[in-house]
């Protein structure tokens, strides 16, 4: 079979693996579209994700679909489509019981956190616990479906902000999880919906989704104490900053965006005085079922994916991903 192997800073190749074999509890897929999450992108041009360097050749790739190839134990026949929670959670933790995906000790596929690496789903064939799979529900394409991990991430962090029905949002960075977190706000009930960036093409694509208050940085100010919550996705420590000074008094900062790993200049005094409430949000627990249901209830998340590209051409795929003028969310076709 072919898998992707990212060995260094923008050095991925296209190579030939033994087909794995299934051992008791596993089930073997056969993977057809792989996103390209921001994560990925860091190991590409970086050779590493904040803290995490690769230490050996890392196999990239966490939001999948995919049809069954081969399940021993009978229950899920050959072709059955389906996409995968891509987390092994660590032991038990007292205090956690509800939030399995902040335990210690866990892994992820697509991830150089542990040593040996948690390979991930780029390859022709893969192999993953029983209990990581969703059976997809008719009529939903496996394209589509690619989204669900992403989806659930951002649906993940709209619920730690509460109930927003009702309320003014803003969605700060409109890449591909910016643009989930849209949706997701959206299909929560928020009244209105903001959207920064600074490129004008992510907010176009924003507006197609449910913004309906659009902010070209550069050019537009947000005013102070202007939205009840704020999703920061950008991951750009200046904009931390601005999600403090929009957020009105007693509203809630969701911090999604991924920050460096290293000590940043952020202007947090505004939270003292209007008494945030200020989240982070890390990946998910039991959203992606969610995000699996609401991709079948509807279409709509097709216009997130810009761009789909044989895993063979994967230098070609990052480039495009990383240029957020000319791509939403890019898979990867196997």
């Amino acid at each position: 079979m072919k898998a992707l192997a990212i060995h260094g800073t923008e050095d991925i190749r296209w190579e030939d693996r033994a087909v794995p074999q299934p051992a008791p509890g596993e089930v073997r897929l056969r993977v057809r579209y792989v996103g390209i999450c921001g994560s990925d992108l860091h190991y590409y041009f970086h050779g590493a994700n904040g803290e995490y360097a690769i230490r050996e050749p890392l196999t990239p790739g966490h939001e999948l679909s995919a049809v069954v190839d081969l399940d021993p134990s009978g229950r899920l026949a050959a072709g059955t489509p389906v996409t995968v929670h891509p987390a092994r959670y660590g032991a038990e933790v007292p205090g956690l019981e509800d939030r399995p995906h902040l335990r210690p000790g866990g892994d992820y596929f697509g991830s150089a956190a542990t040593m040996p690496h948690r390979q991930g789903g780029a390859a022709e064939y893969l192999l993953v616990e029983e209990q990581m799979i969703r059976v997809l529900p008719e009529g939903l394409p496996l394209e589509r479906a690619a989204l669900a991990e992403p989806l659930a991430v951002a649906l993940h962090a709209v619920s730690l902000a509460g109930d927003i029905a009702g309320k003014r949002v803003l969605v700060i960075g409109a890449g591909p999880i910016g643009l989930l977190a849209v949706s997701a706000a959206a299909h929560a009930g928020a009244a209105t919906i903001g959207a920064s960036d600074v490129r004008t093409e992510p907010l176009d694509r924003a507006a197609a989704l449910g913004a309906s208050e659009l902010v070209l940085v550069g050019r537009d100010a947000i005013a102070d104490e202007s939205y009840d919550v704020v999703f920061e996705c950008s991951g750009v420590p200046v904009s931390v900053t601005q999600a403090v000074r929009a957020a009105r008094r007693a509203g809630t900062v969701v911090q999604v965006g991924m920050l460096p790993n290293a000590e940043i200049g952020v202007n947090l005094a505004p939270m003292l005085a209007k008494e945030l409430t200020l989240r982070g949000a890390f990946r998910f627990s039991t959203e992606i079922d969610d995000a699996v249901a609401m991709l079948a209830a509807s279409d709509a998340l097709d216009a997130v994916i810009s761009h789909t590209i044989d895993a063979a051409d994967a230098v070609e795929a990052f480039g495009v991903a990383r240029d957020s003028s000319a791509s939403a969310k890019v898979l990867l076709r196997l």
